[in-house]
């Protein structure tokens, strides 16, 4: 597909592929649209109790946008689950691109002036595209997840695309779906008018997300 660009990645998301470079090292990108997709309905998102009450004492200070750049270099850092990572340069500067453009947005937990979870997607439409997360300190990143899950529903996003399943998110409720019903859902959503920076209040955003899951369970 040439040259990665900003332009490039947005036909391609919308399209249903998305890249991943072999290593932080590999100079090629490979394109990926696999027969089953991972994805975390956002009416069925389920946070374990243990994890809602962490999130009720607001352990972290969580951030919008704040150093997408930072994230990802965090996200493309090598982990003891992770040794090889997916994110090269070409990767890094094309999103920081799309992060400019308003089409790629991070969610940060910071402690203590530091960084110490977080992840960040692409966003078009009413479909957002988580690509990685990362953390440092227990449950940054589940935390970040949440508050991404209550943002995107406040903004009336009708998909976030995981890509592929783990049991890491199949704890809050992600589930495969065949290629065919992934795109159905994707057109929809494209075609949605959502809005990422619905509300700046983190915490409110939040407590009233997880309220809105006690009325519903």
């Amino acid at each position: 597909m040439g040259i990665l660009t900003p332009d490039l990645l947005i036909r391609a998301y919308a399209g249903g592929v998305f890249p991943m470079a072999e290593s932080a090292y590999a100079d090629d990108l490979l394109w990926f649209d696999p027969p089953f997709r991972g994805v975390l309905p956002l009416d069925g998102f389920h946070v374990p109790r243990r994890l809602r009450k962490t999130i009720r004492h607001f352990p972290f200070d969580v951030r919008v946008d704040s150093d997408f750049r930072a994230t990802m270099r965090h996200c493309a850092e090598p982990a003891p689950d992770r040794p090889q990572t997916w994110i090269n340069t070409d990767i890094l500067e094309a999103y920081c691109q799309l992060h400019a453009m308003g089409h790629a947005h991070s969610v940060e937990c910071w402690q203590d002036g530091t960084m110490v979870g977080g992840l960040y997607g692409v966003s078009l439409g009413g479909a957002f595209f988580g690509e990685s997360m990362f953390s440092r300190a227990t449950d940054a990143s589940k935390v970040a997840l949440v508050h991404l899950v209550a943002r995107l529903s406040a903004g009336g996003f009708l998909l976030l695309d995981t890509q592929f399943l783990t049991g890491h998110l199949s704890q809050f409720g992600a589930r495969e779906i065949p290629r065919h019903r992934y795109r159905a859902q994707l057109s929809k959503a494209l075609a949605r008018n959502a809005e990422f920076h619905c509300l700046e209040d983190e915490r409110a955003l939040v407590g009233t997300f997880l309220q809105s899951l006690t009325q519903t369970s």
